[in-house]
């Protein structure tokens, strides 16, 4: 039978003019206030054109070759839509599909929509399917990020003062009562990611909560940092292990709003690189895909 994977990422407007279409796809079609738009517009010329799309492709190729398998990208909130991926796939007379989120914990909000676009996409056509759900402790990937963190701190000369401080995307408090695994997973990648690096001093925190008028999850980096550094801590390495490609969240939130909130507080600030297409992290996820076939085919 004929496989094909369908790696799916948030997706990013490369012009500025498409972004009023982009925040309304993000909100499922309400009405986005003005305000806000001319705020992200404001976000992206800070940064220049997100690389998302790039780099998404750039993976897309790599795994592609590293599995001898053709690999569709699909966008959850831009083109190339994950529908447009799933027909090309299938189209292409693809059987069998696994669903790559690239994204590596679970959580109904998010990784949850990829599958329900997923299975949308099917249009009453029948592949086999196998979604990969989570991936938070895949060994090679928790490999891949520890050595990033060795790395980092070793070129800042970091290895005995600096403090590690593990991100990710906030979501809305409300999904721990419905016993959402989100925040667990975060916690478990990043005690494991901490274990392999040898780190004895860590944190983790939360970025890029967005004005819904409910309480996310926290704490917030910007407070984290604050905290830390009245722990007279001063050198601090930002991991953000909830991202796998450079973007929005990483290049505003992180690398201006974070960086110039610990230049306030007078702490040396500095992050890890992006996995985006590293060799190492391509291999993780063809290894990701060939467990989850097998997974399947012996079931």
């Amino acid at each position: 039978m004929k496989t094909a994977v369908i790696a799916m990422a948030y997706g990013s407007p490369a012009r500025a003019e498409d972004i009023p279409a982009y925040f309304s796809d993000i909100r499922g079609g309400r009405p986005v206030r003005q305000e806000a738009v001319d705020e992200l517009v404001g976000r992206y010329e800070r940064i220049g054109a997100s690389p998302l799309n790039e780099i998404t492709e750039r993976q897309r190729a790599a795994l592609e070759a590293e599995l001898g398998l053709p690999v569709y990208v699909g966008m959850k909130h831009w083109d190339p839509w994950i529908a447009d991926a799933v027909a090309r796939a299938l189209d292409d007379g693809a059987e069998r599909l696994v669903g790559l989120v690239l994204a590596p914990h679970y959580s109904r909000m998010s990784v949850g929509g990829y599958r329900d676009r997923l299975t949308a996409a099917l249009n009453g056509r029948r592949p086999e399917v196998r979604f990969i759900e989570s991936w938070h402790d895949h060994e090679p990937y928790l490999d891949v990020v520890a050595g990033r963190v060795r790395a980092a701190l070793a070129d800042h000369g970091w290895e005995e003062d600096g403090h590690v401080v593990f991100t990710a995307h906030s979501l809305p408090e409300r999904i721990l009562a419905e016993g959402d695994p989100y925040r667990d997973q975060l916690l478990e990648t990043s005690r494991l990611v901490a274990g392999r690096a040898g780190l004895e001093d860590w944190s983790f925190a939360f970025q890029s909560a967005s004005p819904t008028g409910e309480p996310w999850l926290g704490p917030d980096i910007l407070d984290e940092l604050g905290l830390l550094r009245a722990r007279e801590v001063e050198a601090v390495l930002v991991a953000p292990i909830g991202f796998v490609s450079d973007h929005l969240e990483i290049l505003w939130d992180l690398d201006v709003e974070a960086r110039e909130r610990a230049a306030e507080l007078g702490l040396c600030w500095k992050r890890t690189a992006s996995l985006n297409d590293e060799p190492a992290f391509v291999h993780a996820l063809a290894e990701l895909v060939r467990k989850a076939w097998s997974v399947r085919s012996a079931a």
